[in-house]
């Protein structure tokens, strides 16, 4: 049976930490429902009990921010894959937060900056809902894959610079804010 919560509680808290993967959902009044697994077990913080962020690396398109500039509405989806079964949905309304923002600063210090950070999601916590899980199969993490990490780590600066400035449109039309700036991250 499905629970809700107004608030992330130090149990679900507890649980997000142990996940290596999540799921972010977004939608605008038009087009295109965006739905994305987002993996980098580190790339998650619990800001407080109402607050949560996320690392977004520089990808194949943009539609997240678009969808958040747009609308606003964001879900993230944990769910467990081990014994311990378990779904937890954070709903909520969230923003894109460049390097070029005022806030960048603080909030990208509650991180270890990835290559090819693009931008950090902040999301206001509206409600929390747990359930069962018990149709998600069992299933092992092998390891992360390294391949968005290595393609930005051998990037020129200035031509993904370039490349992702273009990147000023989701793939419904929607206008973003494109980053000014490459993000080195951790060597690696």
């Amino acid at each position: 049976m499905a629970e809700f919560t107004d608030t992330l509680t130090d149990k679900h808290i507890a649980f997000i930490e142990k996940q290596p993967i999540f799921f972010t959902a977004t939608a605008a009044e038009q087009g295109r429902i965006n739905l994305s697994p987002k993996g980098y077990g580190d790339s998650f913080r619990v800001l407080g009990h109402d607050r949560v962020a996320y690392l977004d690396l520089g990808g194949s398109g943009n539609e997240t921010h678009a969808h958040l500039a747009a609308d606003g509405r964001i879900t993230l989806m944990f769910c467990a894959f081990d014994r311990s079964a378990l779904i937890l949905r954070i709903y909520g309304r969230g923003r894109p937060v460049l390097p070029q923002d005022a806030d960048w600063e603080d909030l990208a210090a509650q991180f270890t900056l990835l290559p090819g950070t693009r931008q950090i999601f902040l999301i206001d916590v509206e409600s929390v809902q747990t359930s069962c899980g018990w149709g998600v199969p069992l299933m092992q993490l092998k390891r992360e894959r390294d391949t968005l990490q290595k393609y930005h780590r051998q990037a020129d600066p200035a031509l993904w610079v370039e490349k992702f400035s273009q990147r000023d449109r989701s793939i419904d039309g929607l206008p973003t804010r494109p980053t000014d700036r490459f993000i080195a991250g951790e060597a690696g």
